[in-house]
């Protein structure tokens, strides 16, 4: 497979996967940070609104007068207080309520079991929350820590009062059990979005395929073309872009095929239009030099030019064919700008009255006046070989008619003679290179014609009965003429 075709997959590739592979990491990442952050909120909110609740049930003057070993004693107001904090752990669902003096020295503890008057090192991780709460105002830990049975918990802090002083704080731990089923959650996005790149992996691939196959044909048909194989013809694509590429690389072949076809005729042209002027050199030559090697006392001045003015016409047929052909190679360039199409029309009629009087033909013309954008000495040459054709199929003394007229939007050219006609099987042919019916004619005074008239956007017909032929040219008009 060519380097550009693998290279077009690794791209296709790169653009299927890499930004939904960026979409998922950003979304997925994204979303799960946010989660977990709005549910932390939320659980540290709720604790500390339940902290509070408990908080607001207590009252600071009797916490503080529980004591060390107040806990073994059960005394009395010790007691009512944890029954206090046991029914509100039980109720909320709590994994442990406490609560605790400004010192952060423990004076209740439902669920964590801890003396009363000892201190708790965990609570150093939250001593600025703790601050806060000492200064009268609830708050939540930042972090989240690990119990003994593996699962993860935060704290709520809420203030206990004795009169306006804040005196200690109730902390409510609870279980962000909520994290484990969102990180299962998130294990199942990661699973379902390498799900979802495999899926587009298999869609990229087959889509580099369907691009690849086509492109790998039209290569090939491209290199069959370059290596000069102009006969096998460019197979169509479905897809509606290739398809366009392929018919234009068949019109490019065709294009191709049809101007190897024309240079092949037209150097077989050439060469046979060529010998037979050169033959006729060297045969007029010849004569004229064994008629001067004899030495003959007869031979006149005017025997021998006239040998010499055969050997000039032949040079001078030769340098006809030689210059049609060249006119004809020639890519037609056009110096384009807004002529008159009735001028075009009678100048060509007048460069062909010579050749018409000695024929004593008659060249009728009716020319309407219009602008055409066209190169005016280009297009007189073609109407000019056309209006040659037609007095040499004429018979002496008749008439060819030359008419030019709008229709259609076009400038209409008609030229007409009276001659015998051009047979069917001829007209399919008149317009090849080097195709022509007369002895002395090269075969490209019409091929030249249609070819500046196309170059122009127009078009040459043909109409041809015996006893009337009609050369139709078609010239589009400059912008504005119709009106």
């Amino acid at each position: 497979m060519p380097v550009l075709l693998r290279s077009l997959r690794a791209q296709l590739l790169a653009a299927f996967l890499l930004p939904t592979l960026a979409l998922f990491a950003v979304a997925g990442s994204a979303g799960y940070v946010l989660s977990r952050q709005i549910l932390e909120e939320e659980l540290g909110h709720s604790l500390s609104s339940v902290a509070a609740a408990t908080a607001s049930q207590i009252s600071g003057e009797r916490m503080l007068t529980i004591e060390p070993e107040d806990d073994r004693n059960q005394t009395r107001t010790y007691r009512s207080l944890l029954r206090l904090l046991t029914e509100v752990q039980n109720a909320t669902g709590a994994r442990r309520i406490f609560a605790v003096d400004a010192r952060m020295r423990v004076r209740l503890d439902a669920g964590g079991n801890l003396p009363v008057g000892t201190e708790m090192p965990e609570l150093a991780r939250d001593r600025s929350e703790l601050a806060r709460v000492l200064q009268g105002s609830p708050a939540a830990s930042q972090v989240l820590f690990e119990g003994s049975d593996g699962r993860l918990y935060k704290t709520g802090y809420a203030p206990v009062f004795q009169g306006t002083r804040v005196v200690g704080a109730i902390g409510v731990e609870g279980s962000a059990e909520f994290f484990r089923p969102l990180a299962r959650l998130f294990r199942a996005f990661v699973a379902l979005a390498i799900a979802a790149l495999a899926l587009l992996a298999v869609m990229a691939v087959l889509t580099a395929r369907g691009l690849s196959r086509p492109l790998q044909r039209l290569m090939n048909s491209a290199l069959r073309i370059g290596r000069g194989d102009l006969q096998t013809a460019v197979a169509g694509e479905r897809t509606l872009e290739f398809g366009v590429l392929a018919r234009e690389l068949e019109l490019m072949r065709k294009a191709l095929e049809s101007r190897d076809r024309q240079l092949k005729m037209m150097l077989a042209g050439v060469a046979h239009e060529v010998r037979n002027p050169i033959g006729g050199m060297e045969l007029f030559a010849g004569l004229l030099a064994e008629e001067l090697a004899r030495d003959r006392a007869d031979l006149s001045l005017s025997e021998a030019r006239e040998q010499v003015v055969r050997i000039q016409r032949e040079i001078q047929y030769l340098q006809r064919v030689v210059d049609d052909f060249l006119e004809f190679a020639m890519e037609q360039r056009l110096a384009r700008s807004p002529c008159s199409a009735g001028a075009i029309v009678r100048s060509a009629v007048e460069l062909v009255q010579p050749d018409a009087h000695r024929r004593e033909v008659t060249v009728r013309i009716s020319a309407s006046p219009s602008v055409v954008d066209a190169d005016q000495s280009l297009l007189i040459a073609a109407i000019v070989n056309l209006l040659k054709n037609a007095i040499q199929a004429t018979p002496d003394q008749g008439t060819v008619e030359i008419s030019g007229r709008i229709k259609d939007g076009m400038y209409a050219v008609e030229v007409r003679d009276r001659g015998p006609g051009i047979p069917p099987d001829a007209q399919e042919k008149i317009f090849e290179p080097f195709y022509t019916t007369r002895e002395k004619g090269t075969g490209l005074g019409l091929p030249l014609a249609r070819k500046i008239v196309q170059a122009h956007g127009g078009e040459v017909e043909l109409q041809s009965s015996p006893g009337l032929t009609v050369f139709k040219v078609r010239i589009p008009l400059a912008s504005g003429a119709a009106s």
